[in-house]
């Protein structure tokens, strides 16, 4: 790794404006709401639906959440959810690969793990070990408690179509689950005004970066990782190396860095002009 790494990339960290960017991204969803009950909820849904343009999720998760927080608590309408009254509510609504029916499997399969545990922290925590390296192994049996769930009720037959899987992408089956990492961002996080922290039981340390590809793009630009192909494996080598400039929480430069990505800051071929501006460009490839 670059010398000079640590030192550029905790500056760039304090210096990007941070909160400037929540409303450029699916964590505007989570901070709508005061309660913990009703935040790991609505970020387990906005995570769910982030991918593909910002500008085309955004639209889809604003419409569901409104929906079902039009009568205050979250956790209230998925508790009292019922397939037969209120899945009309949600007539019309699909997001690219996820149709209708998936989006109302997964506020089905939301309730069924708030009957069962009681929330969603309470499932996870389940899982955890925090003897673990990270939360691979965690992870994993929190995507197959989903994935397990009985959703014949939903579909009129037995097991999950393709969009239901695609919400709970496996680490055992090497995908690099950004969306599922970044949720867990949002819960475990809590230092600088844009993570929630309400997941306190799991150690920051334990957690693996969401790699998406502007990350890895990024990440690969910085020389945290040599593998060429997105996954998990990549996803994990990337948060080793920045365990080595920030042991104790290492997924917290994600934000900013993907923000670079994600605003055309960084570019997807070198630009002599913007690349002249970046904090970065000292430790660039």
């Amino acid at each position: 790794m670059h010398p000079k790494l640590k030192e550029t990339l905790d500056r760039f960290y304090r210096e990007y404006n941070l909160k400037s960017r929540i409303e450029h991204d699916p964590i505007e969803f989570p901070h709508r709401y005061k309660k913990p009950e009703d935040i790991e909820i609505a970020g387990l849904i906005a995570s769910s639906l982030a991918y593909g343009k910002v500008s085309l999720f955004k639209p889809v998760i604003n419409k569901i959440l409104s929906i079902a927080s039009s009568n205050g608590s979250l956790r209230e309408f998925i508790i009292n959810f019922e397939l037969s009254k209120d899945s009309k509510l949600f007539s019309g609504i699909k997001y690219r690969f996820n149709s209708e029916k998936e989006i109302i499997g997964l506020i089905y399969s939301i309730k069924s793990a708030l009957i069962e545990y009681g929330s969603l922290k309470k499932l996870f925590y389940s899982f955890y070990n925090s003897g673990d390296k990270n939360i691979t192994n965690a992870l994993t049996s929190f995507v197959k408690y989903f994935i397990s769930l009985d959703m014949f009720a939903v579909y009129g037959k037995k097991g999950h179509t393709v969009g239901m899987k695609q919400f709970f992408p496996s680490p055992a089956e090497g995908s690099a689950c950004k969306r599922l990492n970044l949720y867990l961002r949002w819960m475990v996080r809590s230092d600088d005004g844009v993570d929630f922290g309400i997941w306190n039981k799991i150690l920051p340390s334990k957690l693996i970066i969401p790699l998406d590809t502007h990350m890895a793009r990024i990440c690969t630009h910085l020389g945290l990782t040599h593998y060429k192909t997105t996954g998990w494996k990549m996803a994990e080598e990337i948060t080793d190396n920045l365990k080595i400039l920030d042991p104790e929480d290492p997924v917290k430069y994600d934000f900013a860095l993907c923000h670079l990505g994600i605003s055309g800051e960084c570019p997807l071929h070198k630009d002599i002009k913007k690349c002249s501006k970046c904090s970065l460009k000292d430790i660039c490839k």
